[in-house]
């Protein structure tokens, strides 16, 4: 099967910024143009198959700096304002954490680099954004690869912003999905990646539902493997009524996450500038993957990557990216399904 990319501007305008202590360090969330990536699978006659009908919502075509997230080169474990806190046990308690404490372990993956105390984003409903997890604001957290965070309110923005995360309240941290007692959960386990190069591979993840930065890193190191996030689309978040996928921006190898896995800037080649974009997602029985070109750099990267299927699997379709040239017809990128098994994305 292929899969046929639509990219559809769309202006994520802010609303006031909502009033605050003088010290909260509240700011506003700028307005910034995003690019939603619909992907469409289609039959080899061009007719749509609407069961795997996906949309994931990106930063691609910004140019404009985010002001949702603040990187520093130099990542360290004292870098974060607050203290960390991990849990004993795996569900998670609402009301018992400070919001100034952050809840590592049990998959919760500290962020120091992003500058914003291990947290991925700080947001509001009202598109105001903060440097720290403060009352009235949403906290999203990365988790560790192959894992997805399960919070976010049910009730998001209207004009197509997201917010993910931990509700701070009264002080402490909350679940905004009651459904879910772990802050994180494993994907289909569907897809890994294979890096046969000699320097490690930061795959940025997008902090998706929320700041859309892609600051959750997978780093596969050299001639090492790692599980991909593969979401359970049909029970994941939803934009606009459809389903969502995990989105990894890879940097060029050799590039830290703390120097990737960050917003970047223009012509930086790092971050939303990256060279490559990969997509995974299951739904009705099938895991889809992705190879996906960024409209924001064309440039070729330092490495080859195509999908293949693991031993014993098997996977319909064919999808590489090779010297600069996507397989198939053309430079949209290009997609497989999985219908047993598991598939790898080899970097080579």
């Amino acid at each position: 099967m292929l899969a046929r990319l639509a990219l559809v501007s769309a202006s994520l305008l802010a609303l006031p910024l909502a009033s605050a202590a003088p010290a909260a360090a509240v700011h506003h969330h700028d307005r910034r143009d995003a690019v939603t990536t619909v992907i469409q699978y289609v039959d080899k006659n061009g007719n749509p198959i609407s069961a795997a009908a996906t949309a994931t919502a990106t930063s691609a075509a910004s140019t404009s700096s985010s002001s949702s997230s603040s990187s520093s080169s130099a990542a360290s474990s004292s870098a974060s304002s607050s203290s960390s806190t991990s849990s004993s046990s795996g569900s998670f308690q609402d009301g018992t954490i400070k919001c100034s404490d952050f809840p590592s372990g049990n998959g919760v993956v500290e962020l120091s680099w992003v500058g914003l105390g291990g947290w991925a984003s700080v947001m509001a409903q009202d598109g105001s954004t903060a440097e720290s997890c403060q009352d009235g604001f949403f906290c999203s957290y990365a988790c560790e690869p192959g894992m997805s965070k399960t919070q976010w309110p049910s009730e998001q923005p209207s004009d197509g912003r997201s917010v993910g995360g931990l509700e701070c309240r009264d002080g402490y941290l909350y679940r905004t999905n009651q459904d879910s007692s772990n802050l994180c959960e494993d994907g289909a386990g569907t897809a890994y990646a294979v890096n046969n190069k000699n320097s490690e591979i930061a795959m940025c993840r997008t902090d998706y539902p929320g700041s859309e930065n892609m600051v959750i890193p997978t780093v596969v190191g050299a001639n090492s493997k790692q599980p991909v996030s593969v979401v359970d689309e049909d029970s994941y978040y939803t934009w606009g009524g459809k389903k969502t996928s995990a989105q990894y921006y890879v940097n060029n190898a050799g590039v830290s996450q703390e120097d990737g896995c960050i917003w970047g800037t223009d012509g930086s080649g790092v971050g939303n500038w990256a060279p490559v974009v990969l997509g995974a997602g299951h739904t009705s029985g099938n895991t889809y993957l992705s190879i996906i070109p960024n409209p924001n750099n064309k440039e070729t990267p330092n490495f080859n990557v195509k999908i293949e299927a693991t031993d014993g699997s098997s996977v319909n379709g064919e999808c590489s990216y090779e010297n600069g040239q996507y397989s198939g017809s053309g430079s949209d990128g290009c997609t497989v399904t999985v219908t047993s098994g598991s598939a790898n994305f080899v970097f080579y």
